[in-house]
């Protein structure tokens, strides 16, 4: 990116109305470069959340790509009416669906034993899956629930499916830049201190994901897998049509669409010689800063303490901490 355009990208990343919205997405995109068509041919990627929004505008285009992808939904039905739609707009797309709470630490076990022994080579895993609960609400496990959706869930998955993760592999979570917003919530990760709110109940566990990538990205380095975080920026999905419906009121035209936020995760799957080669905090294909103006910066203690929680969290589920 040019000197000129890297300076107004930096503008309009750090006054985030422009930077998030459809203008911030229609300026970045003139300094691009479109992936070749079949840059996915012969991989696989299982994207999560992907009946709607986001995850379902993310298989659309693997699939057009040429990958084979696995759309992940809670229910069987909407998937199968999901996939036949990609079907129909997209003739040759190879999707496989697939059913699963992310919420439930026992589902997620168990999907990705079975998912393990079907697919023995994955090269890509979008972790999309997610909600906005308010009241606070537990699930069977004892876990806040968007805490178990947004984090745990995905903490366990990845762990699980380390062993088909081939080399080269990509895993990326779907954070939002709402997270700014939010410290690392290490002494009350499970939010059962304070007045609770799903607004910032969703803030925090995007947070988490942020951390939760970086610490995935050092630790799998070696095995030449990369794991990636990255926002989408302001998106008309049904998750914010339901949940901020006067947010959505007064930015509504200037809302992307949904294959505008997904084109980044693409991108991520897709794209050779990423710099750096993993790890970052991404929108608008570019890495981002992970604190802003230097707020809620987290220590190192903090990111331990982290990486235990989540661990301690699933150990009943992997046999050995992950």
């Amino acid at each position: 990116m040019g000197s000129i355009a890297g300076v107004v990208d930096q503008v309009l990343d750090r006054t985030v109305a422009p930077g998030y919205s459809r203008i911030g997405y229609h300026l970045r995109r003139r300094q691009w470069s479109p992936l070749p068509d079949g840059a996915l041919d012969g991989r696989v990627v299982l994207v999560t959340g992907g009946t709607s929004g986001l995850g379902l505008a993310t298989v659309e285009a693997c699939a057009r790509l040429g990958a084979t992808v696995h759309l992940l939904g809670r229910d069987r039905q909407r998937g199968e009416s999901a996939a036949r739609g990609v079907r129909r707009r997209v003739p040759n797309a190879e999707i496989v669906v697939e059913e699963c709470d992310l919420g439930s630490l026992p589902a997620v076990a168990a999907f990705a034993q079975d998912f393990g022994a079907r697919v023995p080579a994955l090269h890509g895993l979008v972790h999309n899956a997610g909600l906005m609960a308010d009241p606070r609400t537990e699930t069977p496990e004892g876990h806040e629930l968007t805490l178990s959706v947004h984090v745990l869930g995905p903490h366990l998955l990845t762990s699980l499916l380390v062993p088909v993760l081939v080399p080269g592999s990509r895993v990326l979570f779907v954070s939002s830049g709402g997270m700014y917003s939010q410290p690392l919530a290490v002494d009350d990760p499970e939010f059962r201190e304070g007045e609770y709110s799903g607004v910032t109940a969703y803030a925090r566990a995007k947070r988490m994901q942020v951390v939760l990538a970086e610490q995935w990205a050092e630790r799998l380095a070696d095995r030449d897998i990369t794991v990636r975080a990255m926002h989408p920026g302001w998106a008309d999905t049904p998750g914010v049509q339901r949940h901020l419906p006067r947010f959505r009121s007064l930015t509504r035209p200037i809302l992307r669409t949904s294959e505008e936020g997904a084109d980044t995760i693409v991108w991520l799957l897709a794209a050779d010689h990423l710099e750096p080669p993993t790890g970052g905090f991404w929108h608008d294909r570019a890495v981002r800063p992970t604190h802003a103006f230097g707020r809620h910066q987290e220590s190192a203690a903090d990111r331990a303490r982290f990486w235990t929680f989540c661990d301690d969290a699933v150990a009943a589920y992997v046999g050995e901490p992950a």
